[in-house]
């Protein structure tokens, strides 16, 4: 029989909630909530199956650039192929999790926690206590207020799809709906994307995200900017889209990739003090929220640093340090490189360029073509650029843009002499394998 009372309880098993549940149970008693699938989005339903079908899509996309140069035939996706493989991995996530927490020792329970009050929460009529508990519940896909907003999909029935529509439509273009829509076309679909806006990817720098709108219209997505979907219809071939700039499509399938809200509706916050706004709950510099006992990681936190899985992990691991009192200081974030898989790759970390070019007496900013760099040339990239970032009064790079197929490699090797404020000189000093990515670092320094 489960006890009723826990040193800590965890409401999410995600990477958040999962990092702090496995470090408090080797000194606590710890309880651990989950509503859904054991291990949280990205494993089961979010980065990790997207990079699983990503994997086909470079793949293919490389024997293209090497087409006439040492390879001919063509390669084709074959979707439900990709889609068993993609399985064989995810399938194994719930259990295998639940696995590894049974073996340390940590009570699970599935359910939907409410809090009744401070001190309490209930679930499944069973009502549980605890000195502190930790809020890891992330977030879920916004579907937009509209008429047939019932007929929509999310990035989740996407990722399950056993067979590839022969049309489609992605609603916005962020990260999700660029990251599929281009696996989506480069599977054989036919692709639209609607945009309310002549923007995509709104945190990177436009004189890439324009270059990558290009580069994604020459490989068969169709873009419809400054246009807002009103309505969804359902017809005998399929889905109709209305709206504004006369829009008018049928499809098969349309997806809503509009982002995604924090996950505390039904936590029944306000009997507990806890302050949350539209971005999530709101957390001090410890991580704590307006009720000293209760703290949040991951994606429902309201913050500015990237919402990513390996963010959500290192504040699971400091809010166990501050309530094993191994630590006490703020939290401070490292440079935190992000990715856009698409074709190509788009990667950054650190200082921004927009920042760095509206502050040109601190900063100093090198734009390389790279294309016919050794590195480039040798897998026929058809263009590559990187950015390169300098405080002028060190000397020392502080922000890196990456626009190239490797540009998730570049970017991790970029990223560690930022977050180390390493020297040329000292990079200099290092022998790298040769010829490799890695042995062009120092021409970006």
């Amino acid at each position: 029989m489960k006890q009723s009372h826990y040193d800590t309880i965890i409401i999410g098993a995600g990477p958040g909630g999962l990092s702090a549940a496995f470090d408090l149970s080797q000194q606590q008693s710890v309880l651990i909530i989950e509503n859904d699938l054991w291990g949280g989005t990205c494993p089961n339903r979010g980065c990790d199956p997207k990079k699983m079908l990503y994997s086909a899509v470079e793949t293919k996309q490389r024997q293209e650039s090497l087409s006439g140069f040492g390879l001919t035939g063509n390669t084709t996706i074959n979707w439900p192929e990709l889609m068993a493989f993609k399985s064989a991995y995810t399938d194994s996530v719930p259990t295998n999790t639940l696995a590894g927490l049974s073996g340390s020792n940590i009570t699970t329970v599935y359910g939907s926690a409410k809090f009744i009050s401070e001190t309490e929460i209930s679930i499944n009529d069973a009502v549980y206590s605890a000195d502190n508990f930790i809020i890891a519940t992330g977030q879920s896909p916004v579907i937009p207020n509209i008429t047939g907003q019932q007929f929509l999909k999310t990035s989740t029935e996407f990722l399950s799809l056993k067979s590839l529509p022969e049309k489609m439509v992605f609603i916005g273009a962020g990260y999700v709906s660029i990251e599929l829509a281009n696996i989506a076309a480069a599977a054989g679909a036919e692709v639209h994307i609607i945009q309310h806006n002549n923007q995509i990817l709104r945190e990177f720098p436009t004189v890439y995200t324009n270059r990558l709108i290009d580069n994604l219209k020459n490989s068969g997505i169709h873009f419809h900017f400054d246009t807002t979907v009103t309505e969804v219809r359902k017809t005998d071939i399929g889905y109709q889209l209305l709206g504004d700039n006369e829009l008018d499509l049928t499809i098969d399938l349309a997806i809503s990739a509009l982002g995604r809200h924090p996950n505390v509706d039904t936590l029944n916050l306000p009997v507990t003090g806890v302050e949350a706004d539209s971005h999530g709950i709101v957390v001090d510099n410890h991580l704590t929220t307006s009720n000293e006992h209760i703290y949040a990681v991951g994606d429902v936190i309201s913050r500015r640093q990237p919402k990513l899985t390996p963010v959500s992990t290192f504040e699971g691991h400091y809010v166990s340090n501050q309530l094993l009192s191994q630590s006490t200081h703020a939290i401070s974030y490292p440079p935190i490189p992000v990715t856009v898989y698409a074709s190509p790759q788009l990667s950054q970390v650190g200082i921004s360029l927009e920042q760095a070019q509206r502050d040109p007496e601190h900063y100093e900013v090198r734009i390389q073509d790279t294309t016919k760099w050794y590195t480039f040339n040798r897998i026929k990239e058809p263009e590559s650029s990187v950015t390169t970032i300098f405080d002028k009064s060190t000397h020392l790079l502080v922000g890196a843009v990456a626009y190239t197929t490797i540009a998730e490699e570049l970017i991790n090797y970029l990223t560690p002499l930022i977050a180390n404020k390493t020297p040329k000189s000292a990079v200099d000093q290092l022998i790298f394998a040769y010829p490799t990515p890695a042995s062009d670092l120092d021409y970006y320094l």
